[in-house]
């Protein structure tokens, strides 16, 4: 047999079989390998920014709502695998030459369609809300999600065919992939949003594209030098991998991507609603990508074992035994440092099981598969099917099947304890489902899980509290004296109660209230009032209307409207409010799109002369009254901060309450001078519009640990 004909065999028989073990064993690539790290670090980089850009013109049309959000999901999953099959296709089926023109063609018509969006005019359907998401995502960043999606495993193949194996290993470019989502992740919230407009950050993502197009370009000419134009991969590279390997692929990925959403949501809806928060287990999910195909050195397979069994341990018992006994900042970090292990532990199979890079892109296909199937199932599936917040329970389960899975051919003791794991998370599960902390009503959708809980005071009387995660949204105590007395953040003595008891001396009033809750506002009802209120969840309507007594027992004329408030009071004639309250800034998504300078328009188009807007700012993170001083200064009015204190033996909770108006007569009524606080305005705060906008300004000092 001639030696070309034996290269060729060992060639095919290497094919299906792990990639060379003989690569470097550090994080180490050769001189000409920086600028195919360069190019991929700048994808992924633009990649993560165009995500919040996009979603952030839309929230103005659409509302902040939850399907709104679950839509911008599924469009960049879906453009993230179409981008991973781009790539996928063109290796497979297209010479070097044909890949780079088709590249480089896609990448400067990316940079045109950016250039278009910079001051975009888009128009919405509120009737179809998912429908609008995914056309408008498509007309603002279509092409250019797609196109920068196939970069990194586009260009990781071109580094696979014209570089000698021996010299670098291409999987490690992905790692350098994931370390660009890391500086895009942290630099938006932090340096990026703070400073610029949605128009220039729009501006500066192409002049970086452009970047990107010129060096693909480069790049480009010395890659179609290297090899002969006129040889193709294996059109059929893909048979020769195992589809029990494949299979394999998809589900690491899809638990630790499952893992991920549902970690988010976990310390979202059950430790603590701090804005940015989904930040901190985001990064930990793509630093263990890094670490994970960084080296094959280190960390051992027995430490990531190790690691990923304790944080198991640790997930499961604090799952079962709640948080509650927990400082938040501790659970919090605890849950992502367990998210971290679990997933290095998944990513580092994974790369164990990386094909020769004549399969690379069939095998970050499989990986995007798995993503988006582990993102959809917590995200869609699970609001639909799910009554409660079981999906982290679920997740360590299927953790310790995979690690059962994957340990199966080791040693007996290993399978043993992947077993007793499995057997853990089954008692989790069952645990979770049958326990329900005393909630006698529980509803999940995609707007989240909201439950009705029941206890007794010291009168044995009973007491109903309404839950948004870890947020109370209303509480009623059934005694014929307090039924219909406002409590918690309600209360005379709160900002709310001095606007409704001030404004309009004996007459009947028109109150507007963008936040529904239990329908607390409905107990300052009088005969010949009218309340309007504003909400975007309908379970929270039917728990009003069903669990509490403020709507039915108010004599004032009350009214739901099902929708987003901002979008719906766009839509309607002028209400004429005499107080309009703004109650949904409690939470840890705050809905910048209900503090601009044109949603405060909106507000003033449906006062009646002399009308108040109040606003609840009570957060535990986030200082929101200085962006209210500032809106009302720019709209000529007033802003009176309102601080009322917890009250344990009234029901009464800190709250503290914003009130804006112009009216001079109000605003000289002597229980409100005594109840005025001055708002500091930190220097350097720019003005919320719908153009810009910036939490990370206002989180409270103490908590900037995050």
């Amino acid at each position: 047999m001639s030696v070309p004909a034996k290269e060729q065999r060992g060639k095919a028989g290497r094919s299906a079989r792990p990639a060379d073990q003989s690569a470097p064993t550090a994080f180490s690539l050769p001189a000409r390998a920086l600028w195919y790290a360069l190019a991929i670090f700048l994808g992924s980089t633009l990649l993560f920014l165009l995500e919040p850009i996009a979603a952030k013109r839309l929230v103005p049309l659409l509302g902040g709502s939850a399907a709104v959000w679950t839509a911008c999901l599924v469009f960049f999953q879906t453009a993230l695998l179409l981008g991973y099959y781009a790539a996928h296709l063109l290796v497979t089926h297209t010479t070097l030459r044909t890949q780079v023109t088709a590249y480089v063609g896609l990448l400067g018509l990316s940079v045109v369609q950016l250039v278009r969006a910079v001051d975009p005019t888009l128009r919405a359907s509120v009737e179809r809300p998912i429908a609008s998401v995914l056309w408008l995502l498509s007309a603002l960043i279509g092409l250019p999600f797609v196109t920068l999606s196939a970069t990194s495993p586009l260009l990781q193949a071109w580094f696979a065919r014209t570089t000698p194996r021996e010299q670098a290993d291409a999987y490690r470019l992905f790692a350098i992939s994931n370390v660009g989502s890391i500086v895009a992740l942290l630099a938006y919230p932090w340096l990026i949003e703070p400073r610029l407009t949605l128009r220039v950050q729009t501006i500066l993502v192409a002049v970086v594209l452009a970047m990107l197009s010129i060096l693909a370009g480069v790049m480009g000419a010395s890659v179609r030098r290297s090899e002969n134009d006129g040889q193709t991969a294996a059109t059929a590279e893909s048979a020769a991998v195992p589809a029990a390997t494949r299979a394999l692929w998809v589900a690491l990925a899809a638990c630790a991507s499952l893992l991920l959403a549902a970690t988010t949501t976990h310390i979202s809806q059950n430790v603590v609603a701090l804005p940015l928060v989904w930040i901190v287990p985001l990064v930990a999910y793509l630093s263990s990508f890094v670490v994970a195909f960084s080296t094959r050195a280190w960390p051992p397979r027995w430490l990531v074992v190790g690691l990923a069994i304790i944080g198991l341990i640790v997930s499961a018992d604090l799952v079962d035994a709640g948080v509650l006994e927990f400082p938040v900042l501790l659970a919090t970090a605890v849950f992502c440092v367990a998210l971290f292990f679990l997933c290095l532990f998944l990513h580092s199979e994974l790369y164990r099981r990386r094909p020769a890079p004549e399969h690379l892109t069939s095998f970050y296909l499989h990986v995007a598969a798995g993503g988006a199937l582990g993102s959809v199932l917590v995200g869609i599936v699970a609001p639909l099917v799910l009554p409660g917040e079981y999906d982290l329970a679920i997740g360590l389960l299927l953790t310790a099947a995979l690690g059962l899975v994957v340990a199966w051919a080791g040693s007996r003791v290993m399978r043993v304890v992947w077993a007793a794991l499995v057997a853990v998370g089954i008692a989790l599960v069952t645990s979770q489902v049958g326990g329900e902390s005393g909630a006698i009503v529980r509803v999940r959708n995609f707007y989240g899980t909201v439950r009705v809980t029941q206890a007794y005071d010291a009168q044995h009387a009973e007491v109903r509290s309404l839950y948004h995660g870890v947020i109370v949204h209303g509480r009623q105590i059934f005694r014929s004296e307090l039924r219909r007395v406002p409590i918690t953040y309600y209360a005379h003595t709160s900002g709310v109660g001095l606007a409704l008891d001030q404004c309009c001396g004996g007459r009947p009033r028109r109150i507007g209230v963008i936040g529904l809750g239990a329908g607390s506002v409905a107990v300052y009802g009088n005969p010949g009032d009218t309340i309007r209120f504003y909400e975007i969840n309908r379970a929270v309507e039917d728990i009003a209307r069903s669990s509490f007594t403020f709507l039915s027992d108010s004599p004032a004329f009350t009214q739901v409207v099902l929708g987003d408030a901002r979008v719906s009071l766009t839509a309607e004639p002028p209400q004429r409010y005499d107080v309009l309250i703004v109650d949904a800034f409690s939470g840890d998504a705050v809905p910048a799109h209900l503090l601009t300078v044109q949603a405060l328009e909106v507000y003033r188009r449906h006062l009646a002369p002399g009308g108040i807007i109040a606003f609840n700012v009570s957060n535990d993170f986030l200082a929101l009254a200085p962006v209210l001083e500032q809106l009302a200064r720019h709209a000529g009015m007033q802003a009176v901060r309102v601080i009322d204190h917890q009250d344990l033996a009234r029901h009464v909770f800190d709250s503290e309450w914003v009130l804006v108006t112009a009216n001079a007569e109000f605003l000289a009524n002597p229980a409100i001078v005594r109840a005025r606080l001055p708002i500091d305005v930190p220097a350097g705060l720019r003005l919320w519009t719908d153009d810009y906008s910036s939490l990370f300004p206002l989180i409270k000092v103490a908590q900037r640990v995050f």
